[in-house]
């Protein structure tokens, strides 16, 4: 670890990767070069992360993620096992004219086992995508979103637990408590109402 983070020998960080103090990069994980990857992070078995991805601080990637060129995670957001980002609408073998379409995850984040992000969305603060879900729009701050294709269902708290218990609403927002860790939690009245719309289909 002279380095200031863990390699392990099976794993490649390419030349012109730059990676944060205390990073954990296991068996069979690829950094390109050009990768930025920030401190504390845990990179799992089989991660691909490729050319100019940019990483925050305190991520966790599980095993057998890749994360594609136009991908940018912010601090501490959760890839479960085998997620899928894509960064290419129309793709063809053959195109000579792709362009990479950007993905945002924003701080907090977490995206379940075998979800699948398709490319130029974001996905707000501390919002959750469920396990196998195919995300195809964005997802506001705090929102849930499951299925195929994923819809917005609900809202959870930092400490990722559904929120349930609305203690103020007015025209411009809706609060909830969160009844296990005590926080409050304000969601945009028109998330709440996307939310609501959705969830009814």
């Amino acid at each position: 670890m002279a380095q200031g983070y863990y390699k392990h020998p099976t794993a490649v960080v390419e030349e012109g990767a730059v990676v944060g103090e205390g990073t954990r990069i296991w068996h069979f994980a690829h950094i390109r070069s050009g990768a930025r990857i920030g401190k504390g992070c845990n990179i799992g078995k089989d991660v691909y992360v490729d050319v100019g991805v940019e990483i925050g601080d305190g991520v966790k990637i599980q095993n057998g993620v890749s994360v594609y060129r136009g991908v940018k995670l912010e601090d501490r957001v959760f890839v479960g096992p085998h997620a899928v980002f894509t960064n290419d609408k129309y793709p063809r073998a053959f195109s000579k004219d792709w362009e990479v379409v950007p993905t945002l995850v924003k701080e907090g984040a977490s995206i379940g086992a075998n979800a699948t992000i398709v490319c130029g969305v974001t996905l707000g603060r501390y919002s959750m995508v469920a396990a196998g879900s195919v995300v195809t729009k964005d997802v506001p701050d705090y929102g849930l979103v499951v299925g195929v294709p994923a819809r917005l269902v609900g809202f959870v708290c930092v400490c990722g637990r559904p929120l349930r218990e609305v203690v103020e609403e007015d025209e411009e927002k809706v609060v909830y408590r969160c009844s296990h860790c005590g926080r409050k939690i304000e969601i945009p009245r028109k998330d709440y109402e996307r939310m609501v719309k959705e969830r009814g289909r």
